[in-house]
């Protein structure tokens, strides 16, 4: 289907339509001009459609009240689960079985842990590898964060969450164990009578 095709059926979709399904895979709130232009429609109309949808989803529609609502939040829509609903949406994320990590991840996280601030440059020398999709999967899981950008370079620099130290167990980074009792001292395989 052409290009052409494909944005003439969207525009025959309902545009209340149209901005649910953008609301429902915004991972963060959506400026109201970034989302007219998601569902190829003026703002004025998609403002309407948010006022509408904000009534229908409150229960002052024809529907009753969901579970969900919709916010305008530092200057973007977006979807949350209502406040209602914040300790049942806890203890059933809470019950879920963890996502592990990948060794990637975990070696990519440790370095981070024990070397903040470091930028992303510094980790991947450290562990000889590429590590932007790992670090950007950290940064997603709430891991780890931005802390700040590098005057001269512009690099970001990272550091772990308090996240993190929640699923360590621990209050802080300096309770971490000596990394250096862990390290190999490089002298295996060394005969200690050889010389120069």
């Amino acid at each position: 289907m052409s290009e052409d095709a494909v944005l003439e059926t969207t525009l025959e979709t309902p545009l209340s339509e149209r901005v649910e399904a953008i609301l429902l895979v915004v991972d963060e709130p959506i400026a109201l001009v970034a989302l007219a232009a998601a569902v190829h429609a003026p703002v004025p109309a998609v403002r309407q459609t948010l006022e509408t949808l904000v009534d229908d989803y409150d229960g002052r529609g024809t529907g009753p009240r969901r579970g969900f609502e919709l916010r305008e939040v530092g200057g973007g829509w977006r979807l949350y689960v209502r406040e209602d609903h914040d300790d049942l949406v806890a203890d059933f994320i809470g019950g879920q079985a963890p996502a592990r990590l990948s060794q990637a991840a975990l070696e990519t996280l440790a370095v981070i842990a024990y070397k903040q601030p470091v930028t992303r440059g510094q980790v991947a020398s450290i562990r000889a590898v590429n590590v932007d999709s790992v670090v950007r999967t950290l940064l997603a899981r709430g891991l780890i964060t931005e802390l700040f950008a590098d005057s001269e370079t512009g690099a970001i620099n990272y550091g772990t969450t308090d996240q993190l130290l929640q699923h360590l167990g621990i209050n802080s980074i300096d309770e971490l164990p000596p990394i250096s009792p862990l390290l190999d001292d490089g002298a295996d395989g060394f005969d200690e009578g050889v010389t120069r």
